[in-house]
């Protein structure tokens, strides 16, 4: 992975963040020292206009686009509009203004059926719902800006409730059917943001951000579980068969043992 001149101190560089009050937007805003947050209820995400007169306004080294349609506010197709066009419009604002652009997609552009673990050459079957959604914005925002970094995300583990996270799934049910046979792609969201500001300054194309090197769902849920406190009951079971891990030795992501060194 090459980095490009002036993102070599990536911490620094003046960044604009959609999605910055979500999971992944709040821990990668914490690591930044100089972020613009897009508020939707100023800019418009169905206006091109205002979405480029507002970036160039703010004129960002790097727009990390990480936004999802989890509130909806009742828009026709909005799902599809936040999920997908809105991305592609960012895509050729970013390339018309010469900014870097960084898009945060999904292992869910693959599905259950499919064969892992998922290399960067494995093809995205999703066709419906929010991986279709995930896998269309892809080809679009690499077709509309094709220096825009498209960095593929795991379920994301944080170390509190309150959040779209592994930890706040485990408060929700207290009981975890947990298992042996599933090995799922996810990393801390430290972790995550860590190598999505390394990402801002990598050579264009498609990444995969994943922790998980070998260790299944089971004994994820046991090292957790460990770490806080033994809080939840752990069922071991057999009753889903499937590898999602990605595999991408290009990014410098924390394998999940460095933060929970109780896994085997």
């Amino acid at each position: 992975m090459r980095l490009h001149g002036k993102f070599c101190r990536l911490r620094s560089v003046k960044a604009l963040v959609t999605g910055a009050n979500g999971t992944v937007g709040r821990a990668l805003c914490r690591q930044l020292d100089n972020v613009v947050a897009w508020d939707r209820q100023r800019v418009p995400i169905d206006q091109y206009g205002a979405m480029e007169e507002f970036v160039r306004t703010t004129a960002p080294d790097v727009v990390f686009h990480l936004a999802i349609g989890s509130r909806p506010t009742g828009k026709p197709n909005e799902s599809w509009l936040v999920n997908c066009e809105w991305p592609s419009e960012l895509a050729w604002v970013t390339r018309t203004l010469c900014i870097r652009f960084v898009f945060t997609s999904s292992v869910m552009v693959f599905t259950d059926y499919a064969r892992g673990p998922f290399t960067i050459e494995s093809l995205p079957d999703a066709t419906e719902g929010y991986g279709h959604e995930k896998r269309m914005a892809e080809q679009r925002v690499r077709a509309q800006n094709p220096n825009a970094v498209v960095a593929r995300l795991g379920w994301q583990i944080g170390d509190a409730p309150g959040s779209n996270n592994m930890i706040d799934y485990f408060e929700k049910h207290g009981e975890i059917q947990a298992s042996t046979k599933w090995l799922p792609a996810c990393s801390f969201l430290d972790d995550t943001s860590a190598a999505l500001i390394s990402l801002a300054g990598a050579t264009p194309g498609v990444y995969q951000v994943d922790g998980n090197k070998r260790w299944n769902f089971y004994e994820i849920a046991q090292a957790l579980n460990e770490k806080h406190s033994r809080r939840w009951k752990i069922v071991p079971t057999e009753d889903f068969v499937f590898d999602q891990r990605m595999i991408d030795p290009r990014v410098p992501v924390a394998p999940l043992n460095k933060r929970l060194p109780a896994l085997p």
